[in-house]
């Protein structure tokens, strides 16, 4: 049911916020510094440097799961960032890269945890339920006020006390608790429906992965004669392949990134793929551009249409290999590599294979600056490779491009199940936080039609 299918409540009045509107009648206004207390506890710095921490980094929390992952270190051994204090009900608000929205209520498990200090801790009192809180919390008038007044352009950040200054609807202590145990059912039945679109999505994305890592070692005739590889993730190849490293059937070419202080060279009709824009199989187009100037001075360099381009250095290397295939020229940043098939090979079928054994290709990653995954050209160009005619190489990627569409199709409707999900869930808080939607009456009551 969406939000606006809520009864309203019977009589509103001006909220005197411009981004809140109304509010009903009989709930006040008044700033977050007068619920909580803010930042209330650190750890000394005197803290015997063996003490055993429980640490919560601005990356270990989403808005959606709330604190997603606790990192066990010792004092002597934390940044110096990991110094606030939780208790259980304290709200932790990111004051620093706030677009991250990382925002989480502390529960019984974390209530002995350590905080950085890019976090405001906000301690609600008596007169303010901590469920509440945490809903409003995540509401986009509390959000989209926070980037609003947060100050930088690549590490934007507010200060606490502009947090304290932002004005909440305040229902009284029962209507909240009603409205939070209302959201406490009604998300936790949203979050399942998503939960099993994501089971879903990981069935249809391994049952993918599986079949292109069949046909590209296998080929498509199962009573074609086979042979063994003497490659260990290869097993087992039809006889009339050839298997050689992938050093001699690729050329290979490296990128890099303009610099960035001479403005001539950004912001022009080029496009310049990094990690972030292989996300797809065919690439059109990129996120950033470059200049032709910067093509023309030698600052970049353009990879030809049709060339396989993988991710070499990222964390996304951790569990996944990205590969796309550029529909038109392009410039790549260092973190990527372009493979120039030879003339044994097509580019789409390259693609494939590289997509089937991309486990072989992962298990070679070692560990670049800053903790970051690498995969080095030494360790991976001796991989070796199934390779069938051209002939073949063609019914093998058109057969895959077909089996794949419905597997792609299922997953597309999966994802957009889980956006429009989402979606609701965070209309639904905003709804019922802000008093738009009356729920005391559906607090108790059955959830079915949510």
């Amino acid at each position: 049911m969406r939000a606006m299918s809520f009864p309203k409540y019977p009589a509103y009045k001006d909220s005197g916020v411009e981004w809140l509107g109304s509010v009903p009648s009989h709930w006040d206004v008044k700033p977050v510094k007068h619920l909580v207390s803010c930042n209330d506890e650190v750890l000394p710095e005197n803290t015997i440097s063996s003490v055993e921490l429980r640490y919560i980094e601005i990356s270990d929390v989403t808005e959606i799961e709330g604190v997603r992952n606790v990192q066990n270190l010792v004092f002597g051994e934390a940044p110096s960032r990991a110094r606030r204090k939780v208790h259980e009900g304290d709200i932790i608000v990111s004051t620093v890269r706030t677009y991250l929205k990382a925002i989480a209520q502390i529960d019984a498990r974390l209530a002995d945890a350590i905080v950085s200090t890019g976090f405001a801790v906000l301690r609600p009192t008596d007169d303010i339920d901590s469920s509440f809180l945490a809903y409003f919390a995540r509401s986009p008038y509390f959000l989209e006020t926070i980037v609003a007044y947060s100050v930088g352009v690549s590490y934007p950040a507010i200060n606490a006390s502009d947090i304290l200054d932002i004005k909440l609807p305040f229902p009284p202590l029962a209507e909240q608790r009603a409205i939070a145990a209302f959201l406490d059912a009604a998300t936790a039945r949203i979050d399942a429906l998503v939960a099993k679109q994501q089971a879903l999505i990981a069935t249809l994305q391994e049952k993918r992965r599986a079949l292109i890592s069949h046909v590209v070692t296998k080929g498509l005739d199962p009573a074609a004669p086979m042979r063994d590889s003497g490659v260990p993730w290869l097993g087992a190849v039809p006889a009339h392949w050839e298997v050689k490293p992938i050093k001699y059937l690729v050329e290979m070419e490296s990128g890099g990134t303009p610099d960035k202080s001479n403005l001539e060279y950004w912001d022009g009709t080029v496009p310049w793929a990094s990690a972030k824009d292989l996300k797809i199989d065919l690439l059109r187009d990129t996120e950033d551009h470059i200049s032709q100037f910067a093509i023309d001075s030698g600052a970049a360099s353009l990879v030809a249409e049709e060339s396989v381009i993988i991710v070499v250095r990222g964390m996304i290397l951790v569990h996944t290999l990205p590969v796309s295939i550029n529909l038109v020229p392009l410039a790549i940043n260092q973190d990527l590599k372009a493979l120039h098939p030879g003339d044994s090979l097509l580019a789409r079928f390259l693609a494939w294979v590289l997509r089937g054994l991309s486990d072989a290709f992962l298990a070679r990653t070692d560990t670049a600056g800053h903790g970051t995954k690498a995969l080095r050209t030494d360790d991976w160009n001796d991989i070796e490779l199934g390779v069938p005619s051209l002939e073949e190489q063609r019914s093998i990627t058109d057969y895959i491009e077909r089996e794949t569409v419905c597997l792609d199709t299922l997953i597309a409707k999966a994802q957009a199940f889980i956006v429009l999900s989402r979606e609701h869930r965070t209309a639904l808080i905003a709804a019922a936080v802000t008093g738009q939607i009356d729920v005391r009456g559906w607090a108790a009551g059955a959830l079915a039609s949510v």
